[in-house]
């Protein structure tokens, strides 16, 4: 088929141009592409309103203000003259069909057979190039029949089959008139006016055809929500009668009740009234009751002020007694300590040089040996009173057993060892010079002790032997002990504290020791 020459390109005419309105196949909208009517006019750094420049979008030297139009001075009709007439006017979706077509098309035409306005718009990124550049192209597609060509030759090279069925005029009867329209609008076989009006009177119907249909099923909706309210009202009418039959029988029921609760009523009343009576005759015999027990108070009053008489009495025979009592019990005590004495004379015994606690320390003196501590972490005590250890102390032939490390490494632990066991040696010497007590410390024998200094007067030290802790030579120690003499254990390990006790020691803590050195 012929087409007609390319005529230079120019500004159009408002009148005949479809971007702008009028007649022609882009009637109907400002914007074929759906767009604000400025979605292309050039900002001040030459791209369009509202986008940002992108990498693709950057112009290779181009003039701002090329998507608005040609260079000033190259007129340019809208519409190509046309002697059949004026061009039909193309459905929304077939002009937005046609657009898109030639978007998709810009990228495949040579730099110089593209219009200097679209060549900007080629650059654009394919998901934008339709829809910021549809203006320019609807533009050029309008008023350059040479663009539309080409691009009617890139779209037909595309569209296959059903392309060439257009081309032919024999169109499918079940292709899409959409389509039909836009590719009949940019080839123009012959009777093209005829494939685009039949195109939009089948758009046209379709939509047409949607609209009555979404009107029957709003109507049958709505009728069917009618009746489904219709049913939902008989259904709480038929609830409401029920509700009202039951409760008719309610009140039928509680009216019954309420004569039986009024009948119930006035026989509790009656009852009262007999209670009533019945109160008033039992207050008379609680007054008459109330009368004899304070009659009976009385009496048993001055039976106990008798008996407190006789209890005084018996008091001071009692008193009496124990003074006899006493008497003879002094007389008893002073016969046997004159027959102690008379005992003593008669034994000729000899003032003891050795203790109990001298007897045990003699196994450590036969076996000097290696020692081994095997004390596990004790449970402390609480502290006690330094005031109780000088009671106990100040107590005839007291014997006092002090666990050494575990007051050392309670009071001075940062110093050596050896450091520790002088320091406590030397603060036990003093104690026992104050009170002449006898005084033994034991410590742990984990190793030959060397040099050890000598121990102040009165003052034992012990170290357990391997295989024994301190805490089971302390045990010993008071094992040892006759019973009733007076033994003071200082340690705050719990079950040496609790062992001694069984043996009638007294156990006393490690702070009790500590804060006794210090005072002195």
């Amino acid at each position: 088929m012929s087409h007609p020459e390319p005529r230079p390109h120019g500004p159009a005419d408002p009148a005949a141009t479809g971007a702008t309105g009028g007649s022609g196949p882009w009637a109907g909208g400002a914007d074929a592409a759906s767009e604000p009517a400025d979605a292309l006019v050039p900002g001040p750094d030459g791209y369009p309103q509202g986008e940002t420049a992108a990498p693709e979008d950057a112009l290779d030297g181009e003039p701002a203000g090329v998507l608005a139009g040609g260079p000033a001075g190259d007129p340019v009709d809208a519409l190509d003259a046309d002697p059949e007439g004026a061009e039909p006017a193309l459905p929304e979706s077939a002009r937005q069909r046609v657009i898109a077509l030639a978007a998709a098309a810009l990228p495949a035409l040579p730099v110089e057979e593209m219009p200097v306005p679209l060549r900007r718009v080629a650059k654009f990124a394919p998901n934008r190039r339709a829809r910021l550049g549809g203006a320019a192209i609807a533009t050029q597609l309008a008023a350059d029949p040479l663009f539309r060509q080409r691009v009617g030759s890139r779209v037909l090279g595309e569209a296959g089959e059903l392309g060439a069925a257009v081309r032919a005029g024999t169109v499918p009867a079940a292709a899409d008139p959409v389509q039909v329209a836009a590719l009949a609008y940019l080839i123009r076989p012959v009777g093209w006016r005829d494939l685009v009006e039949a195109s939009g009177a089948a758009v046209r119907a379709e939509a047409d055809s949607a609209q009555i249909a979404a009107q029957v099923r709003e109507a049958e909706q709505r009728a069917a929500r009618a009746e489904h309210d219709r049913a939902v009202a008989r259904v709480e009418a038929d609830k409401l009668r029920d509700e009202l039959a039951r409760g008719r029988e309610e009140l039928g029921q509680l009216r019954e009740e309420t004569r039986v609760q009024s009948r119930a009523l006035r026989e509790a009343q009656a009852q009262q009234r007999r209670l009533s009576e019945l109160l008033a005759t039992e207050k008379g015999r609680a007054n008459r009751a109330t009368a004899d027990h304070d009659a009976e108070l009385r009496r048993l009053r001055a039976k106990l002020a008798e008996a407190e008489s006789v209890a005084g009495a018996a008091r001071q025979s009692a008193k009496d007694a124990r003074s006899v009592a006493d008497a003879r019990l002094w007389l008893l005590l002073e016969t046997i300590g004159q027959a102690a004495m008379g005992l003593r004379r008669e034994l000729a015994l000899d003032p003891a040089d050795r203790l109990p606690a001298d007897f045990v320390a003699d196994e450590f003196a036969d076996r000097p040996g290696d020692r081994a501590p095997t004390r596990a972490g004790a449970r402390a005590l609480d502290a006690d009173d330094p005031a109780r250890l000088d009671e106990l102390l100040a107590l005839p032939r007291a014997h006092l057993v002090v666990d050494g490390y575990n007051v050392t490494k309670r009071g001075f632990g940062e110093m050596s060892l050896e450091q520790q066991r002088k320091r406590l040696i030397t603060g036990l010497g003093g104690l026992a010079a104050r009170t002449g007590d006898e005084v033994t410390v034991v410590f742990d024998g984990a190793e030959r002790v060397h040099g050890l200094p000598p121990a102040p007067r009165g003052v034992r030290v012990l170290f357990s032997r391997k295989g024994e802790t301190a805490d089971e030579l302390i045990r010993r120690l008071v094992r040892a002990e006759p019973a009733g003499r007076p033994l003071v254990v200082i340690s705050s390990d719990r079950e040496v504290a609790d062992g001694v006790r069984r043996h009638g020691a007294y156990p006393l803590s490690a702070d009790t020791l500590l804060r006794r050195l210090a005072r002195s």
